[in-house]
């Protein structure tokens, strides 16, 4: 068994919660580094105690560029 998957385990049953709330708590923190990462013109973000999280130039170009040739691809379509 994964070590994460011990910790929430032990988490929900030491507050006799849902295996499934304990996960949406512990995962919550990275779901909102991502939706932040994913913001036109985002450059850290810092979680205390956890730690900054950044991404290099060449990568947020990449990923815009890959995102309008989605947008081209979608109206395309149309």
């Amino acid at each position: 068994m994964k070590k994460e998957k011990k910790i929430i385990i032990q988490l929900a049953t030491k507050h006799n919660l849902p295996l499934h709330t304990i996960e949406e708590i512990v995962f919550h923190q990275f779901k909102f580094v991502a939706e932040i990462m994913k913001e036109p013109g985002f450059q850290s973000i810092r979680l205390s105690y956890f730690g900054k999280f950044h991404a290099k130039k060449g990568r947020i170009a990449h990923i815009n560029e890959k995102t309008r040739r989605k947008l081209e691809k979608l109206q395309a379509l149309k």
